[in-house]
C-alpha cells in the first residue's frame, strides 16, 4: 500500500493543472453541462486555484515520491459561504451543488471531495482515504462523517456502504434536461 500524505494545497508549489483534472473528475458531469468541453472546463477551475489560493480545507493527497496522486476536501462543522468572486459557471456549479449536498451541523465532518488519479484507481486508495478521514474526525470527537455519492456513482456509494456509512436523505434537482442527484451519507461515530 502506498503512504498517503495530505498536505494543504498551494498554488505556488503544487501542479495547479493536476489538481484542476481532480477537481474536475468529481463532478465531470456538472462542468460538462455548463462548459464546452473538459479542457475549458478545467483551465477555469485552475485559473481559480491559482487566483485564489490556499484554503487550509482544500488538501492535495501525495504519495512517497511526493506526487500528487488525487485531493480531499473536508469541513468541520458548517462551511462559511465563499463570496470570493470567479467565473460564473463556477458560480453555478456552487448553486447546483447547494440543492444536492448534505447539510453540515455542529461537530460534523464533511467530506466534500475525493478524487484519485484515475491510473491508481481501484487500488483501495480512496478506502483509505476515507478511513483516515474517519479516523481524524474520532480524533477531534465529532459526531459523525458525512458524504455525498452521486446517484450515478454506484461504485463510490458502495464502497462508502461497506465502510459503514448509511444513506440519510437523497436530494436531487432538475433543470430542463439536466438532473443531478445526490445520496447523503453519514457514519456515526
Amino acid at each position: 500500500m502506498i503512504n498517503l500524505r495530505y498536505v494543504n494545497f498551494n498554488p505556488h508549489i503544487h501542479d495547479t493543472y493536476k489538481v484542476a483534472e481532480l477537481v474536475y473528475d468529481v463532478d465531470f458531469r456538472t462542468f460538462d453541462l455548463l462548459f464546452k468541453t473538459p479542457k475549458e472546463a478545467i483551465s477555469t477551475i485552475e485559473n481559480d486555484l491559482r487566483k485564489h489560493g490556499p484554503e487550509n480545507t482544500f488538501k492535495v493527497i501525495l504519495n512517497d515520491e511526493m506526487q500528487i496522486i488525487g485531493v480531499l476536501i473536508m469541513y468541520i462543522s458548517e462551511k462559511s459561504f465563499d463570496l470570493r468572486l470567479k467565473s460564473l459557471r463556477l458560480i453555478l456549479v456552487d448553486i447546483l451543488d447547494y440543492f444536492v449536498l448534505c447539510d453540515v451541523k455542529k461537530d460534523d465532518l464533511y467530506l466534500a471531495e475525493l478524487a484519485i488519479d484515475e491510473s491508481l484507481r481501484g487500488q483501495g486508495l480512496g478506502r483509505k482515504v476515507v478511513l483516515d478521514v474517519i479516523d481524524y474526525a474520532r480524533s477531534k470527537n465529532l459526531n459523525r462523517v458525512i458524504i455525498d455519492a452521486d446517484f450515478r456513482n454506484v461504485g463510490a456509494r458502495k464502497l462508502y456502504e461497506r465502510i459503514g456509512f448509511t444513506i440519510f436523505n437523497k436530494k436531487r434537482v432538475k433543470i430542463g434536461n439536466f438532473e443531478r442527484g445526490m445520496y447523503n451519507m453519514e457514519l456515526i461515530l
